[in-house]
């Protein structure tokens, strides 16, 4: 089987297969000449899309013999002085270090726009940019940065949802404007971050890994050890001392399936606390206008990551619960209960209380997986940008609680009346799930308490842009009264 990574993005010339037609072969009249310096992966694409949407491209190489048959052929392939001279546009795209040796082609690139694709290695925050750079190193043209958060792989399949957005910045309106008309050509949307000052944060765009999912993951891998340890040390480690029974066997299993809702539920009540707290500050405060904290700030703007860690762990907990009884443990386990019991006597053993137990609490698992699984759908930009805001918050927001609500029941229905039972504080320690019900009552205690009308009401008020610190007094427009405002003789 040939080696598909081998093969080139784009079949060029010869090679017995002849050239791939693309979407538009020939330019359109009157469209500028696009020069590319470069004739890497990204380059190849790069031209490929660019004969694709009209344009006429022609590509500036070291050695043009050598990439003539990587690239379309409507695309011409020749040395970087005569691509330079032609175009009236070009995009650098070779890596930063070898800018320096671009220097020669100054005077043919003078008064054009030159478009930096390139990225560094490393976010860079202390400056100056690569564009900024660049535009030193040509102070005669006009530099763009744009481009560099888009992949090769974009290119060439074309704009995909997420993919879509090019951000730029340059020094010159028009160097931008022709950038932003080129983007549109190709099917991308253009977003103007301004000056060129705004390059180094272009620059770090691709460069971050994950920056909003660091605080959510290391609280789930936070609670998910602490909940480990906390199970291993009541199931696995207490009969053992207390005992001298083995029970090492629930560590792959047992352990983790009762770890992870723990981590499921209390991260699910991190997504709903941040709220309330913002509610009780504004309350407190008595106007909207106060700025949060910036660790309520940050926490406000990671809960649809918190959400969907809590979903993950949610829907792990479910298929380890299904392999639970193809455990050859279980069938042991059984097995041993059905011969105790027969060797005592028991004909029936059908016990109602654990029948209904069960039935709820599995019936309220469910219930609240389905419900977060429709959170962590809607969650998505795709699906997000065909709803409205009030049907976008309506599903977070009242479905959210109502997903909180039904995993707490299938918590509170799991434990039953064991909070109650003396035995189950192993090592003096409660059950697990009476501390994970901590959190999730809050929060449920929390938004119960913000539906007190005269709470409501005085919310309403501030987030309508009451102030408690001013004079001016209204009441909200569903009354019949002047545009919502009242009138205060000591105004």
């Amino acid at each position: 089987m040939p080696d598909e990574m081998s093969r080139p993005l784009i079949r060029g010339r010869g090679g017995g297969g002849g050239s791939r037609h693309l979407e538009a072969s020939v330019s359109e009249p009157g469209a500028p000449v696009i020069g590319i310096l470069g004739t890497g992966d990204f380059s190849r694409s790069l031209a490929r899309r660019l004969v694709a949407s009209g344009y006429q491209v022609v590509v500036g190489s070291r050695i043009p013999k050598r990439s003539v048959a990587l690239f379309p052929e409507e695309a011409e392939v020749t040395s970087q002085m005569e691509a330079a001279n032609q175009a009236d546009l070009v995009f650098v795209a070779v890596y930063p270090e070898h800018h320096s040796t671009l220097v020669d082609l100054k005077p043919a690139l003078a008064g054009k726009t030159l478009v930096d694709v390139s990225n560094g290695l490393q976010i860079n925050r202390e400056g100056p940019s690569i564009a900024e750079q660049l535009a030193d190193l040509f102070p005669e043209s006009f530099v763009v940065k744009a481009f560099n958060t888009i992949s090769a792989w974009a290119l060439q399949v074309g704009p995909r949802d997420g993919s879509r957005q090019v951000f730029l910045c340059s020094d010159s309106q028009k160097a931008k404007s022709s950038v932003k008309q080129l983007c549109h050509r190709m099917g991308f949307i253009p977003i103007d971050m301004g000056l060129l000052s705004s390059a180094l944060e272009i620059e770090n765009i691709p460069l971050y890994l994950f920056p909003c999912w660091r605080i959510p993951i290391l609280c789930m891998l936070s609670l998910f050890i602490f909940f480990y340890l906390y199970n291993f040390t009541r199931d696995v480690l207490q009969p053992f001392i207390t005992e001298g029974k083995s029970a090492f066997y629930k560590m792959p299993i047992d352990t983790v399936n009762v770890t992870l809702p723990s981590v499921a539920l209390v991260m699910l009540s991190l997504v709903y606390l941040p709220g309330l707290c913002a509610a009780l500050l504004q309350l407190w405060s008595g106007t909207k206008y106060k700025r949060f904290p910036n660790w309520l700030d940050q926490w406000l703007t990671r809960r649809k990551q918190f959400g969907l860690c809590s979903f993950l762990c949610a829907v792990l907990h479910t298929i380890y619960s299904l392999c639970l009884p193809m455990r050859k443990s279980a069938r042991f386990e059984l097995i041993n209960m059905a011969l105790k019991k027969v060797k005592a006597g028991v004909e029936n053993f059908w016990v109602d209380e654990d029948v209904w137990r069960m039935e709820l609490y599995v019936s309220a698992g469910i219930m609240a997986l389905g419900l977060l699984s429709l959170l962590a759908v809607t969650s998505l930009p795709s699906v997000a940008n065909t709803i409205n805001w009030r049907e976008f918050s309506f599903v977070q927001s009242t479905l959210g609680y109502c997903a909180l609500s039904m995993a707490t029941v299938h918590t509170l229905l799991f434990g039953w009346n064991r909070a109650f039972d003396p035995k189950q504080y192993r090592f003096y320690l409660p059950p697990t799930f009476v501390l994970v019900l901590i959190l999730p009552l809050i929060v449920l205690l929390g938004r119960l308490a913000l539906f007190v009308p005269c709470v409501a009401l005085r919310l309403r008020q501030i987030r309508r842009g009451w102030e408690k610190s001013r004079h001016i007094r209204f009441i909200l427009p569903d009354d019949d009264c002047r545009n919502g405002l009242e009138d205060v003789s000591n105004v």
